[in-house]
């Protein structure tokens, strides 16, 4: 079992702490509330184990990571969770994230656990279980079976929430009219959001529309209003 100082438990503590702070900045809209609404009454004893799927840069891992901090589940990125002591965490919700870069073996495991120990797994990816690839023929007809809630791409109230937090994460102030101009403009994606924050930051000069012009070039129709 993993001492209290051991390499295992230090990035799972990381990883937790990332979950807290990643929970706090979610913003449940129409884009979400669905998905936000099932998770908020799992685990519910009758399914122990349930996918989140949705677009690059929807928020699936914020709206997971809210999960956690509520229930108090181990956060597991893809690979990372070959690493997990099974024993230890017999009984615990389980978040793994880029789920589908689990190996089968982990995988297998993992949604064994859930089933049996009294736990639950939530398993986080672009797309259901059911198209996961795997060449565990006992893995598949688990994966098949699987069932999963879908987030969409953000709307405007998440996009704008994600400028929002990309912005104090710098400890920046935008001026009051650049949010809504850039929410009609960029594509709707945490990467991009966190891409152009990071472009307007480096820029020379105050942050404005004008300087978001500057910087990031014509983004679409009615840039020049």
């Amino acid at each position: 079992m993993p001492t209290d100082d051991s390499p295992d438990r230090q990035m799972r503590l990381a990883l937790t702490r990332e979950a807290e702070d990643r929970a706090a900045g979610f913003v449940v809209s129409t884009s979400n509330a669905a998905a936000a609404a099932r998770l908020d009454l799992w685990p519910d004893g009758l399914t122990p184990v349930l996918a989140l799927t949705g677009p690059a840069g929807s928020g699936k891992s914020l709206l997971a990571a809210r999960w956690a901090e509520r229930v108090g589940a181990v956060p597991m990125h893809g690979a990372e969770a070959a690493l997990l002591d099974l024993l230890e965490v017999e009984g615990r919700p389980i978040l793994l994230d880029r789920a589908p870069d689990a190996d089968d073996e982990t995988l297998f495991h993992l949604i064994n656990l859930a089933r049996s120990g009294g736990g639950a797994l939530l398993l986080v990816a672009r797309s259901a279980p059911s198209r996961w690839k795997s060449t565990l023929p006992d893995l598949r007809s688990r994966l098949d079976a699987v069932p999963h809630v879908a987030i969409e791409a953000p709307d405007d109230v998440v996009l704008a929430a994600m400028l929002h937090a990309a912005f104090a994460r710098r400890a920046i102030a935008p001026p009051p009219d650049l949010i809504p101009w850039l929410v009609r403009r960029i594509a709707r994606s945490s990467e991009v959001v966190e891409e152009v924050v990071a472009r307007l930051d480096a820029g020379p000069g105050p942050i404005s529309r004008l300087a978001a012009r500057r910087v990031l070039g014509p983004l679409g129709p009615g840039d020049e209003d």
